[in-house]
């Protein structure tokens, strides 16, 4: 039976919380450039490549690096990054997520990721759930990080189906934006006052149910 439409995951935040190894790893560099960084500066680096991460990371504290010695620095923050994720496991697998993803098998709803971490597959294949997605889109695959759309336009894609035939799972409002510059229907994870742009906002995975999607 061919598939009709999709769900489109967001990686970090959505399927696993990556947010504290996050901000333990760029704390590293922080605090080596006298930078005070807070949980709160993590929060806005939701959905960011690691460059603008960095980028934005030098503004908040008034610092300017040569570009060799920044590429160096993001080196070091995402090697210690990797090594904290490679110990993640099955049980950091957020809530609501295994039963999210067999509703759509059931329902023959494609199910992929589209995150804009260079680190995903290695997430996936430590959590065990690589195969679980028929389609991931990474880091590694696009150019232009989210909020531009390419990630999530890949995906559909490869999948084969129009935009408007895919819903966005997300629980960052630069993830959000870049699901609906793409056309696609989009469902935010965590709190109205920071994902309003999304088409419907759910706390959790937990909450999750077909009549989210778009076209159900």
């Amino acid at each position: 039976m061919p598939l009709k439409k999709a769900c489109i995951f967001d990686l970090d935040g959505v399927i696993v919380d990556t947010v504290p190894a996050h901000f333990v790893s760029w704390k590293t560099i922080t605090d080596e450039l006298n930078i005070d960084f807070t949980e709160e500066d993590n929060e806005q680096l939701k959905g960011v490549s690691r460059v603008e991460s960095m980028n934005r990371i030098l503004e908040i504290g008034g610092v300017s690096l040569p570009e060799d010695q920044i590429a160096e620095l993001i080196t070091k923050k995402n090697d210690r990054y990797v090594s904290i994720i490679s110990k993640m496991t099955r049980e950091d697998i957020l809530p609501g997520v295994m039963d999210a993803l067999a509703l759509l098998k059931e329902n023959n709803i494609a199910a992929a990721i589209g995150s804009s971490s260079k680190n995903a597959t290695r997430i996936l294949e430590a959590i065990g759930l690589t195969k679980e997605f028929d389609v991931i889109v990474d880091g590694n695959h696009i150019k232009n990080s989210k909020p531009d759309p390419e990630v999530f336009l890949q995906a559909a894609e490869k999948l084969g189906l129009d935009a408007k035939l895919c819903t966005v799972v997300e629980d960052a409002s630069a993830g959000v934006e870049a699901a609906k510059k793409g056309g696609m229907h989009c469902i935010g994870i965590g709190e109205k006052d920071i994902l309003g742009e999304a088409d419907v906002v759910i706390p959790s995975m937990k909450e999750f149910t077909l009549l989210l999607l778009t076209h159900s």
